[in-house]
């Protein structure tokens, strides 16, 4: 709802429940990054007979290298399948836990690999578990959220993704010192990997805690707890009666009940024009994000620092600081994102990313190679740039709006389309990279630029603008015509008669709520965004 003074003002369990859910996520992230500073340990290169950088063998090492990135891609895409129908069969938060249970799983596989079969198992099974968390959890953070703070609640999740690289980051540089020597020495890549069960543990400890989505119970007909959780999560302390909860809900359940007229179909997501219009544009994004190259720089920023003439701990220290950096970005993009638009976001970072693929492309083909200090800092300046351009605006912009652009009794499974398509064009990108980057060096680039360059402009063409909209009313941007009711650009006189219908509609039958309740909200459960 809207404060005094046009401030956003969150309820703080609200808050608390989004940030909670967020660190499923953090564990998805860190699995996916956790490979980038594992190959910059020589432990592991020694554990599993490997070959490092300019050693006889090393195009073997690079394949392995990307099989363990290739795998955990595929592992993510059966996650994205399974969460697409867990979700709606079981619901957002049980769809949830099993996310973690199957993380937690994988992630200790990897950490206890005796040889590189079990590893990569380990990785498909870790896979999985990310693969569910990166569907579910945008999800449903978005259907638990306001209209007018649901961009920033959603973009916690692109912070959460920025914690989790940088976790990845800082501990791979870490356990670097660790003595080649010493009886430890395998806990400098053992450690981080165990590192990614910590996470979906806490998740799965206190999911009890956390509520079902308010429109997935909708869907199973349980009314009354659907509306009891909207109320204590969207109640503020100038608002005793739950007016705003209480409209939210009205418009939630007309929709509900105009939706439920509608069969839902196998492959219903391609059925209907606009459809085929949302299916269309979150496959664009998904692709065009992944393609941008965002996982070759965290997931292959250290061998990319090391061909650039950066040796020891060094590649390794700049990959923990671009990743950190990363969590600011991904803050501002949070506290902006609902004022400026997700369309405007992913107009200036995919350009400014794309540009600045252009300049490392161009610098890399020139001074890879030599001893010109200068150029090959350039190069690594322009990495720096891509990251600044991508953490701003793109990281979480993608995930609020592959979610939100799907109606209520298709989001699992448009998001999992959307989501299964950034992790089907990782398997080209993160497959291909370390082995691109050893044979064809600079000219690797020009596979991300040439489809960026495309990409660019199907935003600028085909990607309507969504914020300050409701969930249910984004569809009168795709072309749906049974959408129940309008919030966004109505007047006042309009908002006043949804509120006093809200309070008749959701009072009858004992669901009301009297003022002065002694269970509202107090200025302690709530923040001003």
């Amino acid at each position: 709802m809207i404060g005094l003074g046009g401030k956003h003002i969150v309820n703080l369990y609200n808050l608390w429940v989004v940030v909670y859910v967020a660190l499923g996520t953090l564990a998805t992230a860190y699995g996916l990054a956790v490979i980038g500073s594992t190959v910059g340990q020589p432990n592991f290169y020694t554990y599993f007979d490997l070959a490092t950088a300019g050693e006889p063998g090393y195009a073997y090492t690079t394949n392995i290298i990307g099989a363990l990135n290739g795998v955990n891609s595929a592992g993510a895409i059966l996650g994205c399948l399974t969460s697409a129908w867990s979700a709606d069969a079981y619901g957002r938060k049980r769809t949830i836990q099993l996310g973690c249970i199957i993380l937690i799983v994988g992630g200790a596989l990897c950490s206890g690999a005796v040889d590189m079969a079990m590893f990569l198992v380990g990785r498909v099974i870790a896979g999985i578990g990310a693969g569910i968390l990166a569907v579910v959890v945008p999800m449903y953070q978005g259907e638990i959220s306001t209209a007018e703070t649901r961009g920033a609640m959603m973009c916690v999740t692109g912070i959460a993704y920025a914690f989790g690289y940088s976790l990845a980051g800082w501990l791979g540089f870490g356990c670097y010192f660790i003595a080649a020597d010493s009886p430890h020495a395998q806990a400098a890549w053992r450690f981080p990997l165990a590192m990614q069960c910590l996470p979906p543990l806490i998740v799965l400890a206190g999911s009890g805690y956390i509520p079902f989505s308010p429109r997935w119970l909708l869907g199973k007909g349980r009314r009354e707890e659907a509306l009891e959780i909207v109320k204590r999560l969207h109640r503020t302390a100038d608002d005793k009666e739950d007016v705003a909860a209480r409209q939210e809900f009205y418009l939630m359940e007309k929709q509900y009940e105009l939706d439920a007229q509608y069969e839902v179909r196998r492959f219903e997501i391609f059925r209907t024009a606009p459809n085929r219009r949302r299916a269309w544009v979150a496959a664009i994004m998904m692709w065009g994000d992944q393609f941008l190259g965002i996982f070759v720089m965290t997931n292959y920023g250290v061998l990319i620092y090391a061909s650039l003439g950066l040796t020891g701990f060094t590649p390794l220290l700049l990959n923990a600081c671009w990743t950190t950096f990363t969590i600011v970005g991904n803050i501002w993009t949070a506290l902006y994102i609902d004022r400026y638009g997700r369309r405007t976001f992913l107009l200036i970072g995919t350009s400014g990313v794309t540009v600045s693929l252009i300049f490392l492309c161009a610098l890399t083909a020139t001074f890879l190679g030599t001893d010109n200090t200068a150029g090959l800092n350039a190069a690594v300046f322009f990495i720096w740039f891509f990251i600044l351009w991508w953490c701003f605006f793109v990281d979480a912009t993608q995930y609020v709006y592959v979610s939100e652009i799907w109606p209520n009794h298709l989001r699992s499974q448009g998001t999992a389309f959307g989501l299964a398509f950034f992790y089907l064009a990782s398997e080209v990108t993160l497959v291909a990279a370390p082995v691109a980057l050893n044979k064809i060096g600079w000219k690797f680039y020009l596979v991300l630029i040439v489809p960026s360059c495309f990409y660019v402009a199907a935003v600028y063409f085909l990607f309507p603008e969504t914020k300050g909209r409701t969930l249910e009313e984004i569809g009168t941007l795709f072309g749906d015509e049974h959408v129940a009711g309008r919030w966004y650009g109505i007047s006042e006189e309009e908002k006043m008669e949804i509120a006093r219908k809200a309070l008749e509609e959701t009072s009858s039958g004992g669901h009301g709520m009297k003022t002065g309740d002694s269970d509202g909200a107090t200025e302690k459960d709530e923040v001003v965004l």
